[in-house]
Order: structure tokens, then C-alpha cells, then sequence
């Protein structure tokens, strides 16, 4: 059950980032009506300043995608304190990230190369007020980062897609739906993924594979990570289906390999275990108001930018 948790978070929480002319995504403010698009260029610099663990495992994808989100955000407040939004489209991702990695679009992860033909979306908003309301118990952290995901919402386009991950164990199909929305926090000794929607995903082998093809599949609310010193990764994920709630521990070596629980030679780790465990309760700002946003690039003081304007979905309740 703990592989499968972390199987699932790692795979699902992808870099699955897609321009388009425009997405479905869901808010409950209007954003600025001038956000910055991420440039290849920037996505590039961003992800060269992370080092030490191969980024092409899926088992290091999370930790991955939160530095690089976390990076590109602490450099646009520093530049403006008041937090600018961000458009992070799929061209720009996905060419960055095969420049990174040395791979090719035929070679790319298969959850890379469904992200980039599904045209999906990322806008991440880090403003101050937007992310947080309160904290009823635990740390303020250094950044909040409200992540909002998706695709166009055409009559010719599915409302979710999956696919099988052959290499994780035991064997997982993944589904990743229209709409995904989380929250990415930084404590600087952790990193937590937080009221994550729109993943999911259940074993197709293994004894776990007869349960969730009974229950359906299962997903995953929350993950939070640390890093010691060493370059070993202790994830702690929450998964639920109804009225199951698992958590779970795993060690992540920086090649990817996976151990579940902590290794035995090592009780010092039982101190990052017991970090990822504190109290943490954050009431944070509703993303309700379904809206539909229509970008176009436009140069703005010889800074290529992008306009968005939102419209309230009329079918949304």
C-alpha cells in the first residue's frame, strides 16, 4: 500500500504544462489582468539550478516540479513583492525539459509526452491574500503557491485521460482529470503538496489490484517532503477512497529507487519521519468560481507578456 501511495503522487504530480489560446481552470479571484509567460529560457534556468537526483525518474518528479515551481516563484518576488502570476505553457516546458534532461520527444517519459499532446495548462498565482487565510495550527511558510492545471474544455476533448505505469511497483494506471488544483508550500525544512484535486489513480497488479478494482480508483490529498543531507528524499503521502485514509513513509534515493518506510541502518532518518509528522492545519482561500481565461502574447515594453481575461462559466454552479 505505501509504494502504491507514492507511486501515485509522483507519477500524477507531473510537469504537465500546455499553451493554448485557452483553459479551463478554477479560481476564486480574479488574477492580474497582466501575467508573465514563463519564456523555455527561464523554465531552463530554473530547472539547471536543481542538481544531486536524476529528474527522469517518476519516483523524483514531485520534489522536481516543486523546486522548479518554488525557484521561478521566489525570482518573481523578488522582483515584484506584490507576487505576479505565472503561465507556464506546455512548448516552453516541454522544450526545456528535453534540454535538460538530454531526451527527445520520442524518448520523453510517457506522462510528459500525454501532458504536452493534451494541451494542458498551469497558472500559478503566489499573491499575497490569494493562497492562505489563516494557519489554526503548525508554521507560516516561506511561500504559498496556489497551482491551478488543465486542458481546453471543447466538445472534441475528454474530460480525463490515463495511462499505465509500467515501471513502478506494483503496476499503476494513473488519471489525470480536466481540472487539477493544489496547493505547493515551502517551510524551507519541508515541502508539502496540499488539498490536491483531479489525481487519481489504483493498481493493475499486485493484491492491491482486486481491492481497487472493487472500490475504484483512490486518491491523493496530500504529500509532504524533506531532504537530508545526503540527498535522500522522505516522503509522507495521504491517500483516501471514501472511508479509507492511508498514510504513508517512503525513502526516495536520488536515482529513484524506492524503500518503503525508512531504511533500518539508518535511525537517524526517524528525525525527518518525525518532521513530516507535526501538526499542520491551514484554512486556505476557496478556488470555487469556475472561469474560463483567454490569453494572447503581446510585447510590453520589449517584455513579452500575457494578457488574460476571466468570464464566469455559465454553467457553473
Amino acid at each position: 500500500m505505501t509504494k502504491f501511495i507514492y507511486t501515485i503522487l509522483q507519477t500524477l504530480l507531473i510537469p504537465c504544462f500546455v499553451a493554448s489560446q485557452s483553459m479551463l481552470v478554477q479560481n476564486s479571484q480574479s488574477f492580474s489582468r497582466s501575467i508573465e509567460r514563463v519564456s523555455s529560457q527561464k523554465l531552463l534556468q530554473a530547472m539547471q539550478s536543481q542538481s544531486g537526483y536524476d529528474p527522469t525518474m517518476s519516483t523524483n518528479v514531485a520534489r522536481f516540479q516543486a523546486e522548479v515551481l518554488l525557484s521561478l516563484a521566489g525570482t518573481a518576488v523578488e522582483k515584484d513583492p506584490a507576487g505576479t502570476a505565472l503561465f507556464i505553457g506546455h512548448k516552453e516546458w516541454f522544450d526545456a525539459y528535453l534540454v535538460f534532461t538530454g531526451l527527445t520527444k520520442l524518448t520523453a517519459p510517457v506522462y510528459a509526452r500525454l501532458a504536452y499532446e493534451h494541451k494542458q495548462d498551469q497558472l500559478i498565482d503566489f499573491s499575497a491574500g490569494r493562497v492562505i487565510d489563516r494557519i489554526e495550527e503548525g508554521e507560516v511558510p516561506f511561500m504559498a503557491i496556489n497551482v491551478i492545471v488543465g486542458w481546453p474544455h471543447t466538445p472534441e476533448s475528454p474530460s480525463k485521460y490515463s495511462f499505465n505505469d509500467t515501471l513502478s511497483t506494483p503496476k499503476l494506471k494513473v488519471t489525470n482529470h480536466r481540472e487539477i488544483t493544489y496547493r505547493l508550500l515551502d517551510f524551507g525544512d519541508m515541502i508539502v503538496y496540499d488539498e490536491i484535486k483531479g489525481l487519481s489513480g489504483r493498481p493493475t497488479s499486485g493484491l492491491l489490484a482486486m481491492l481497487f478494482k472493487i472500490i475504484g480508483e483512490g486518491r491523493v490529498v496530500q504529500s509532504r517532503i524533506a531532504l537530508t543531507p545526503d540527498g535522500l528524499q522522505i516522503t509522507r503521502a495521504r491517500a483516501k477512497k471514501g472511508f479509507f485514509r492511508v498514510n504513508a513513509t517512503v525513502t526516495v534515493q536520488p536515482n529513484g529507487v524506492t524503500k518503503k518506510g525508512l531504511p533500518k541502518d539508518r535511525p537517524e532518518l526517524k528525525a525527518f519521519e518525525t518532521l513530516l509528522k507535526r501538526p499542520l492545519k491551514i484554512k486556505y482561500m476557496p478556488l470555487r468560481a469556475k472561469v474560463l481565461a483567454e490569453m494572447w502574447v503581446k510585447e510590453s515594453n520589449g517584455k513579452l507578456s500575457t494578457q488574460v481575461h476571466f468570464y464566469k462559466d455559465q454553467n457553473y454552479e
